[in-house]
């Protein structure tokens, strides 16, 4: 039978996505380079290792190096296209929406295929 999303990409693609939305936010409202990942994963093992990778590149930034991000001209190409924000726009426009599409769509995904989670499995909760 026909699939009901048939462009939907596979979990490991939108959990590669939804971290390189996260790293490329925090770097470029930084000014700093976009680390490159492979997109190796395979596993759910090499997925959590890509998520706390992810996590830590997070965490190493400090505040000082947000001082003006909201003005930031921030300029990438997607998809063939290219985009210009300042940083506000882009945080708020383009990147945080993208990372929760990406995010929730590996989260049903995983219900979808019969993977006990709920809302507060989503949201962190204890």
């Amino acid at each position: 039978g026909a699939r009901l999303f048939p462009d939907m990409l596979p979990m490991i693609k939108q959990v590669q996505i939804a971290t390189d939305h996260a790293k490329g936010a925090v770097a470029r409202l930084a000014g700093a380079e976009v680390p490159r990942y492979e997109d190796s994963e395979q596993s759910f093992d090499e997925l959590r290792a890509r998520i706390a990778k992810t996590i830590a590149l997070v965490e190493s930034f400090v505040p000082e190096q947000f001082a003006g991000a909201e003005d930031r001209p921030i300029a990438l190409r997607v998809g063939g296209k290219d985009w210009s924000f300042k940083g506000s726009d882009y945080l708020l426009g383009f990147a945080l929406p993208n990372f929760y599409f990406h995010l929730v769509t590996a989260y049903n995904i995983l219900r979808h295929n019969g993977v006990e989670i709920g809302k507060s499995d989503y949201l962190g909760e204890p």
